[in-house]
């Protein structure tokens, strides 16, 4: 049995800034758009992601659980895999997770009347079980890197600032590919540090088909390219010039990926690139409320 501190642990907090990055810079888009904080529908947005998130978490417990993929395996603690939960309670663990999501995403589409993202509500929660979960789960063929840019980055960051201000805008969807480039570099270190195991077990991620030093190259070049492209906002919105400050944080990480190839060393580069993109996220909203506030 499981304690609750081993279920926190299971439900890997340390990613949860994947969700929170793209609800922030997606409400500060709507503030550019509208001059007005739509408080209520953030929260309502943000609660949605955290739910998914966790939700995907224990789903991919239990499902490489059950495969075999997660017997050795460096990193955070898996409930199915070292046996402390039983793999059906956490499948109805993650369940638990999307079908909350899924009603508190329903109140947020009625409440703000933006039906079109119903279906996409609707297409985040089965892709969020398929990742890893049934016969032929995409994580399992090098897609998981595209999930999590469509639906941690692009998803997250326009369906928030769709709900509150009802239109996109150029800062919205720069924000959006940027935050979710950092979410999808911080699953290509994950999986640069399971490329061992995972290729024992036939879970061909994106990082075991490109390979050890590519993938690692990636990790760099999706950091790089989520910092420099808010610059092309800079001649509307100048303050963007302080998304550079992120650069300082994505240093040390970078280096890791490059240089480090125990793949203990890689588990700090996990909470590493979490706090960049939250870092990402409140540069780019500062930038935009500066631009405001001096208008």
């Amino acid at each position: 049995m499981a304690t609750i501190a081993q279920w926190v642990a299971g439900a890997r907090l340390r990613t949860l800034p994947i969700v929170i990055a793209p609800v922030v810079i997606g409400t500060a888009a709507a503030v550019d758009t509208t001059g007005k904080l739509a408080w209520f529908e953030a929260v309502l947005a943000l609660v949605v992601g955290l739910l998914l998130q966790v939700g995907v978490n224990y789903s991919n417990d239990y499902s490489d659980g059950i495969r075999g993929t997660d017997d050795v395996r460096v990193g955070p603690l898996r409930l199915t895999g070292s046996g402390l939960a039983d793999p059906t309670t956490v499948r109805n663990a993650a369940f638990a997770c999307f079908g909350l999501a899924g009603i508190v995403g329903a109140f947020l589409v009625v409440y703000t009347g933006s039906w079109p993202l119903l279906l996409v509500g609707v297409a985040a929660i089965v892709a969020a079980w398929g990742y890893t979960g049934g016969k032929n789960p995409y994580g399992y063929r090098g897609l998981g890197e595209v999930f999590v840019f469509i639906f941690f980055g692009l998803v997250a960051t326009l369906g928030t600032a769709y709900t509150q201000a009802h239109q996109l805008t150029l800062p919205a969807y720069i924000g959006a590919v940027g935050t979710g480039l950092i979410a999808t570099a911080l699953l290509m270190a994950n999986n640069i540090r399971d490329i061992p195991t995972d290729k024992e077990v036939g879970k061909m991620t994106l990082a075991v088909r490109l390979g050890d030093e590519a993938a690692r190259i990636s990790y760099v070049m999706m950091l790089a390219v989520a910092i420099l492209l808010p610059l092309v906002l800079v001649s509307t919105h100048p303050w963007m010039w302080l998304i550079l400050l992120t650069a300082l944080l994505g240093g040390m990480p970078s280096w890791t990926v490059l240089r480090r190839h125990e793949p203990g060393a890689l588990i700090p580069v996990l909470k590493q690139t979490g706090i960049i993109n939250l870092a990402y996220a409140a540069l780019f909203t500062v930038a935009i409320v500066m631009d405001k506030a001096l208008a």
